[in-house]
């Protein structure tokens, strides 16, 4: 009963991790064949596409987590390499954050003079946000190195190996890094999230009053918009909460519950990413030439 449960386990982050690197390949594949043919990348597909990598990369070291905690391969490696996991994780925080402002930016129909300047000036600044949420990122990597590394090495130590100790504050002092570091992208997109939810959904109910002929395939796009929003909304949430509970080490390892944190944390940056290309018609029509294309090669 042991074995099929962790082959289950095994089988369910190989399906996501190749659905996570098929979709958010995809993504990049199309923006760059049209940054090749038209010399240039507008704002949204260039935020979509560093987004796409960065799950790419990301759900490579979710997958990777799997092995070592069904002790497939060796822990080691995943301890030394933990600051770039870390890196990996909170640049498509921040990606998917401004990705939200972005959405909230253009498609609020909030009438006030800050979301007028922001709708204005938004596909001009994604590109600083691009190099900010970089930059930022880096910060661990350059400054914080030293003490939050050995202090990440140690705690990891203690979660992978059975014979190695570490001690509760520090334990605690990750779980402060954690909420130091992932809090103010998540609080960003949680308000900038609820903003485009509630005013775009205001103004659906208000046209579907109102609603006849044109105005009801207007209204069919705003419910589609909506459910596409909330459906980011709760993916992003999930990955936030799932990677707090496993920061504060409270399940045992290989435990159902340690097991199912993994996996809800890894079906984020795999999920939105379906949802991304159904929402855009452009990378919905490509998504079907590849995989017509693929089942012609068979």
């Amino acid at each position: 009963m042991l074995d099929f449960y962790l082959i289950i386990h095994f089988l369910l982050p190989v399906i996501q991790c190749l659905i996570g690197v098929l979709a958010n390949g995809i993504i990049v594949i199309v923006n760059g064949i049209e940054l090749i043919k038209q010399r240039k990348m507008v704002p949204l597909d260039l935020l979509l596409s560093c987004l796409a990598i960065s799950r790419i990369c990301l759900q490579s070291f979710i997958f990777y987590i799997n092995l070592v905690t069904l002790s497939l391969i060796d822990f080691l490696p995943l301890v030394k390499n933990f600051a770039v996991f870390m890196f990996v994780n909170e640049t498509g925080l921040w990606l998917a954050t401004w990705l939200g402002v972005f959405y909230c930016a253009k498609i609020s129909p909030i009438a006030h003079p800050l979301f007028f300047w922001l709708k204005m000036r938004i596909s001009k600044l994604v590109p600083w946000l691009i190099i900010g949420s970089l930059l930022f990122a880096s910060i661990p990597l350059v400054f914080y190195s030293q003490h939050t590394w050995v202090l990440s090495q140690e705690v990891l130590l203690r979660l992978f190996s059975p014979n190695a100790t570490t001690q509760i504050e520090e334990t605690s002092a990750l779980q402060i890094v954690f909420l130091a570091r992932f809090s103010p992208p998540f609080v960003i997109f949680l308000i900038s999230t609820l903003l485009l939810v509630f005013s775009l959904g205001r103004h659906t109910w208000q046209m579907r009053n109102t609603a006849t002929g044109t105005r009801d395939s207007s209204t069919g796009v705003h419910v589609s918009v909506l459910l596409s929003i909330l459906s980011f909304l709760v993916l992003y949430l999930s990955h936030y909460m799932t990677a707090a509970l496993l920061s504060s080490h409270i399940f045992e390892l290989r435990s159902f519950m340690f097991l199912f944190c993994i996996l809800v944390f890894g079906s984020y940056p795999s999920g939105h990413s379906i949802i991304l290309i159904s929402g855009n018609p452009k990378l919905k029509q490509n998504a079907k030439k590849f995989l017509l294309h693929g089942q012609c090669c068979q």
